[in-house]
């Protein structure tokens, strides 16, 4: 097992949303009890067979590097938390369902690990419909949306809060998971959203391994950094 290949996937979001107990419950299958404040960057890692079933199956390490902090912070911070973001193969936006700003902010953290080199300040939320997906639609590394908290949302807030979390998933064009971290079952096999972690970590390992030109993020020129103008939130 020592020798199996690995990829490296950043687990983002803001503080609070359930990083960790995500993290926890990808890795070891089991709810994480006390769960607390990640300071600088934790990882852990899960084993994954990659196109499982078929004659092409191999077993790869998947490292999650849960990273801690706020989008908010000095501008310290965010030059020493950009260690975390070298040679990076895939990443998790994670935000809270019951918290807007805690999506709002997934563009800037991932403006911040995209563009590693650039400081992230004066990001335009609105209602506007001039944001250019295709810069993310050009971007190598693959993404996943996930959404956690998913049973604290009020019944009759859902359909509000799903409709918001399209426009976000079509925004990063990745596909996109919401969960309870308290509860397994949101990724027992078989279910829609562990056939979506699957293909995501599969595609990872893709572009990693199987492709012309590994994908591995070392940053981006300045002709490809990302520079979001108006993002349409309510």
């Amino acid at each position: 097992m020592a020798s199996l290949d690995r990829v490296k996937v950043l687990v983002l979001g803001d503080s609070g949303v359930g990083k960790s107990s995500l993290v926890h419950l990808l890795c070891q299958n089991q709810v994480l009890g006390n769960p607390s404040w990640t300071v600088g960057c934790s990882v852990d890692v899960r084993v994954q067979d990659y196109k499982e079933g078929t004659p092409e199956e191999k077993t790869y390490y998947i490292e999650l590097w849960d990273v801690g902090g706020s989008v908010g912070c000095a501008s310290s911070i965010k030059s020493t938390r950009a260690v975390f973001y070298n040679s990076v193969n895939g990443i998790m936006l994670v935000h809270d369902l019951t918290n807007k700003k805690s999506s709002q902010n997934l563009y800037r953290w991932s403006l911040e690990a995209l563009n590693k080199d650039s400081s992230p300040t004066g990001v335009i939320v609105s209602n506007g419909s001039d944001y250019d997906r295709e810069q993310f639609a050009e971007n190598p590394v693959p993404l996943l949306l996930i959404g956690t908290k998913f049973d604290q949302i009020p019944e009759n807030k859902r359909h509000e809060v799903l409709t918001r979390t399209a426009f976000l998933s079509e925004d990063f064009n990745a596909e996109e998971i919401n969960l309870d971290c308290t509860n397994p079952r949101y990724l027992a096999a078989g279910t829609s959203n562990a056939v979506k972690l699957s293909r995501f970590f599969d595609k990872v390992i893709e572009k990693r391994y199987f492709t012309r030109d590994p994908i591995q993020m070392t940053g981006f020129t300045d002709r490809k950094r990302f520079n979001f103008k108006s993002l349409h939130y309510d």
